[in-house]
């Protein structure tokens, strides 16, 4: 057997933005009262409510995941899986069989204890009770069994190079098996904080867990607030509504926040890919030479000097940069306008581009619309309320011919391989190419994953816009704050006043 993940207590917890990992898991014990600190943190996308098994989006484990739900596992600031409710695991010399060990004296905010038991409950619930497309990820579980309280043997059906990190998204939280009867709106789980309060269509409160088995958090409470537009969430910081934006929703408002005895802004980068969705299963985006054209049609770099003030970086790919199988991928399809017009052989086409109604995507819409336009695509721009309207529409009906939309969620190439999935991308190739490197060496699957990035590019499955930066803004004093965000959960244990 090998042995991985060996636990090792550590302090200084890090907060996460949407799509980001935090920090360690902590010293265990009571570690002391929280300080009375009360944090308000503005987001723009709302939780429709909040069961992260049963509707889409990142909203809901941007709020929930690691701060109301634990999982075994979690990513840490660098993207490296660490332990959780696991102190420890082994591997088998076979890669099918993992040996957990679990913590003791854990318990849900309920007070139920969190034992073996809870484990195989919530995996086994993957394939019985989740509604979701994304939890076929781990279908390649075969068994999961209790060996004692402490400790849970996970078999797979064969050597899967993506399982321990798939743990350490939503799909790998854990819940209490007397904790699931209204997950939409009452949340159980064994994390440092516990729901205080909802008032939907304006915030969520969440309170600290009297009963953690970890450090406590500083804040004695976290309020995310949700806004309608930016420039409400800019005010907000800017009279003191508000101690950090989230994510800036208009890059060009910056010089706003540029007194540093006031401010702090914080860049790095994220998983969020932003997505030109071209839906690949009905006219005229089921043509190849279409979908090829609309990419050559794109000048990129203008879109994202004109749309998002120049932050962030072209890449190409479904692929961001801190994925060891990333290849540059932008000059697949260079700027070329004659190119995109000889592509679609004179003749011209109009179409619908149903998006959600967030800043980043209607200002990218603009400006896709407009270059569209230049080679004889006509696209009418049909802004949707998101979640909610945008999720029934585009992703569950895919009513749409263009969408656009950042894709948060860490190592999700593989959505291009369900074929029900939005894009209705049907290609056997590239999923044959995703099995085979989830199933080999390190080595095998970084060369087969840069494969399918290839062959998605080469068939222009969708356009890759940009990849979002992580752009945050917080007053001065605010400690905690990342530099990258690389999961799917906003951890805010670590985030304190000075």
């Amino acid at each position: 057997m090998r042995r991985i993940g060996i636990w090792i207590a550590v302090g200084g917890l890090l907060l996460s933005t949407a799509a980001c990992g935090g920090g360690d898991a902590g010293t265990g014990g009571d570690g002391g009262a929280p300080a009375a600190q009360t944090l308000s943190v503005g987001f723009v996308a709302e939780p429709a409510n909040l069961d992260f098994t049963s509707t889409e989006g990142v909203a809901i484990p941007q709020a929930l995941l690691v701060n109301v739900y634990e999982g075994l596992v979690k990513l840490d600031q660098n993207g490296e899986i660490v332990p959780l409710l696991a102190e420890k695991w082994e591997v088998s010399d076979d890669r099918k069989s993992y040996t957990f060990t679990l913590r003791k004296n854990v318990t849900f905010s309920s007070g139920a204890p969190f034992t073996a038991d809870d484990v195989v409950f919530s995996l086994e619930r993957l394939k019985t009770d989740w509604k979701l497309k994304i939890a076929a990820q781990l279908d390649v579980i075969d068994t999961v069994e209790k060996t004692d309280d402490s400790t849970v043997v996970v078999t797979l059906e064969r050597p899967s190079n993506g399982f321990l990190y798939t743990l350490a998204t939503r799909l790998g939280a854990m819940f209490s098996r007397t904790g699931v009867s209204d997950l939409a709106n009452k949340p159980v789980g064994t994390g440092p904080y516990v729901l205080g309060s909802w008032r939907r269509g304006d915030s969520i409160e969440l309170k600290p867990n009297p009963t953690y088995w970890g450090t406590k958090p500083s804040a004695s409470s976290v309020t995310l607030k949700y806004f309608k537009d930016a420039t409400a969430m800019n005010n907000a910081l800017l009279t003191g509504g508000i101690d950090v934006i989230s994510n800036v929703q208009a890059p060009e408002s910056l010089q706003q926040f540029a007194d540093p005895n006031r401010f702090q802004t914080i860049e790095g980068t994220t998983n969020g890919e932003v997505v030109l969705s071209m839906n690949n299963g009905r006219p005229p985006f089921d043509d190849k030479k279409v979908r090829q054209a609309v990419r050559h049609a794109i000048d990129h770099q203008a879109l994202l000097d004109t749309a998002w003030a120049g932050r962030g970086q072209l890449i190409g790919s479904m692929v961001p940069p801190t994925d060891p199988w990333y290849e540059d991928r932008t000059g697949d399809y260079p700027y070329d306008p004659a190119k995109a017009k000889e592509l679609l052989g004179g003749k011209t086409y109009d179409v619908k581009m149903r998006i959600p109604n967030l800043p980043y995507a209607v200002n990218s819409a603009q400006v896709v619309k407009s270059q569209l336009a230049q080679v004889g695509i006509n696209a009418e721009i049909e802004p949707l309320e998101f979640p909610a309207r945008w999720l029934d529409a585009v992703f569950t009906q895919a009513d749409y011919d263009l969408s656009i939309i950042s894709h948060v969620e860490p190592r999700d190439m593989n959505i291009f391989a369900d074929e029900s999935y939005y894009f209705r991308y049907d290609n056997p190739e590239f999923g044959e190419l995703l099995a085979a490197a989830d199933e080999g060496t390190e080595e095998e699957q970084t060369e087969l994953r840069k494969q399918a990035a290839k062959l998605l590019s080469d068939d222009a499955a969708a356009d890759f816009l940009f990849l979002m930066p992580n752009l945050m803004v917080a007053k001065k004093g605010i400690t905690g704050l990342p530099k990258n965000a690389i999961s799917e959960s906003f951890d805010f244990t670590g985030l304190a006043k000075q």
